[in-house]
C-alpha cells in the first residue's frame, strides 16, 4: 500500500468514527445531566441516598437517614420531570431534524413556523371548551384528549405551511417563514380569544403552555410519552435512506426508487404527531428543534442516520441543561423552562439568518 492510499484510508477512517464518537459524547453528557439533576434541587439528594431509594423498590428497608420524603421527591418529583425532559427533548430535535430535512433549510423549527402554535390553539380550545365533555370520559380517554388535540392541531398546521410555502417540490425559505409568522400570528390571536372565555381554573391550566415548564409531569403520564416519542423516533430513523435522497432534489429521490410524496406525508405526520403530544405534556417550548439538529449536522455531516439520532440527543441533553438552570436561577422560584431555551435558541436563529441572509433578498 502506498502512502498515498494509506492516509486515504486513514481519513475515511476517521470520517466514519467521527459520528460514532459524537453519538456517545452525547450519551455521556446526557447519563450525567441526568445524575446532576436528580441530586439538585430544593431538598439535595447525594449518590447514597438515590442508591437507597432504587434498592427500596426491590424490598430492601430506606436507612435512618433517608427519609419518606426523600424517596418522595426522587420519584415522584425529580424521576418523572427528568424522564419528560428527555423526552420532550428528544422528540423535538428529532421532529426538528426531520422538518429540516423536507423542507430542506436549516430554519424549520416547530414553534417558527407555527406547528407548537397550531398545536397549542388546539389544546387551549380543548381546555376551554372540553372541561364539561372530559368528566363524562373514563380517566384514560379524558388524559389522551389534550395529546390528541395537540396532534389535530399541529397537522393542521403544518399541512398549511407546506401548502403555502411549497410549489413544484421546491420549499421557499421566504414564503415559509412569512407563512409562520401568520400562523403563529393567527394561533396566538385565537389562545387570546379561548383565554378570554375561559375560567379561573381554565386560566391557570392555560398559562401553563405559555412558556413550556416541565413540572406538571406526572408518573401516570410520562410513560405514555416517552412511548410515543420512542415509536416516533424509530419510524423517523427508518425514513432515514429517503431522507438523505431528497436532499439531492425531488426528481432524483424519484430516481432513486423513493415516493418523496408519501415520505412527505409520513413525515408531517410523526412531526405533528410530536410536536403535538409535547405540546400537550409541558407547553411550548422553542428552539430546541432549532439548535439541535444543527449543530449536529455541522459536526456529523447530513447523514439523517446520524442526524436524527444526534438531534434526539443533543435535543434532550439541552432540555435538561435548560431545566436544571431554571430551577437553580432564581431558587425557590423557578423560571419558566421556554425562557431559558429562547435566550439560548433566538441568539442561535439570529446567527442562522445571518448565514442564510442572501436566499432571503
Amino acid at each position: 500500500m502506498n502512502g498515498a492510499s494509506w492516509v486515504s484510508q486513514r481519513r475515511g477512517s476517521a470520517r466514519r468514527a467521527r459520528p460514532a464518537l459524537a453519538l456517545g459524547i452525547l450519551t455521556g453528557l446526557m447519563l450525567a445531566l441526568v445524575v446532576l439533576a436528580i441530586q439538585t434541587g430544593a431538598v439535595a439528594i447525594s449518590w447514597r441516598q438515590i442508591v437507597a431509594v432504587a434498592l427500596a423498590q426491590f424490598g430492601a428497608a430506606l436507612p435512618d437517614d433517608v427519609t419518606a420524603q426523600t424517596s418522595a421527591v426522587l420519584l415522584s418529583i425529580r424521576l418523572p420531570r427528568i424522564v419528560l425532559g428527555i423526552a420532550a427533548g428528544a422528540g423535538l430535535g428529532a421532529a426538528g431534524a426531520v422538518l429540516q430535512g423536507v423542507f430542506r433549510n436549516p430554519l424549520a423549527d416547530p414553534m417558527l413556523i407555527g406547528v407548537s402554535s397550531g398545536a397549542a390553539l388546539a389544546v387551549t380550545a380543548a381546555i376551554v371548551l372540553g372541561g364539561p365533555v372530559f368528566a363524562r370520559f373514563p380517566t384514560i380517554a379524558a388524559a389522551l384528549t389534550l395529546p390528541i388535540a395537540g396532534f389535530l392541531g399541529g397537522l393542521a398546521a403544518t399541512l398549511l405551511l407546506y401548502r403555502l410555502s411549497t410549489r413544484a417540490g421546491r420549499t421557499s425559505l421566504t414564503t415559509m417563514l412569512l407563512a409562520g409568522i401568520a400562523i403563529n400570528a393567527l394561533a396566538f390571536s385565537g389562545i387570546g380569544v379561548f383565554t378570554t372565555m375561559a375560567s379561573n381554573e381554565q386560566l391557570r391550566n392555560i398559562s401553563f403552555w405559555n412558556f413550556g415548564s416541565l413540572s406538571g409531569a406526572g408518573l401516570e403520564h410520562v410513560g405514555v410519552i416517552a412511548t410515543i416519542v420512542v415509536i416516533a423516533c424509530i419510524a423517523l430513523v427508518r425514513m432515514s435512506p429517503a431522507l438523505n435522497a431528497l436532499l439531492l432534489g425531488d426528481r432524483e429521490a424519484r430516481h432513486l426508487g423513493f415516493d418523496t410524496q408519501a415520505l412527505k406525508r409520513n413525515v408531517i405526520a410523526w412531526s405533528a404527531l410530536l410536536a403535538g403530544v409535547l405540546v400537550a405534556a409541558c407547553g411550548v417550548i422553542g428552539f430546541v428543534a432549532l439548535v439541535a439538529p444543527h449543530v449536529v449536522r455541522l459536526f456529523c455531516g447530513p447523514d439523517h442516520r446520524v442526524v436524527i439520532p444526534g438531534a434526539a440527543l443533543l435535543g434532550a441533553t439541552l432540555l435538561l441543561a435548560a431545566d436544571l438552570a431554571a430551577r437553580v436561577v432564581i431558587a425557590p422560584a423557578e423560571l419558566p423552562i421556554g425562557i431559558v431555551t429562547a435566550l439560548l435558541g433566538a441568539p442561535f436563529f439570529l446567527w442562522l439568518l445571518m448565514r442564510h441572509r442572501e436566499h432571503l433578498a
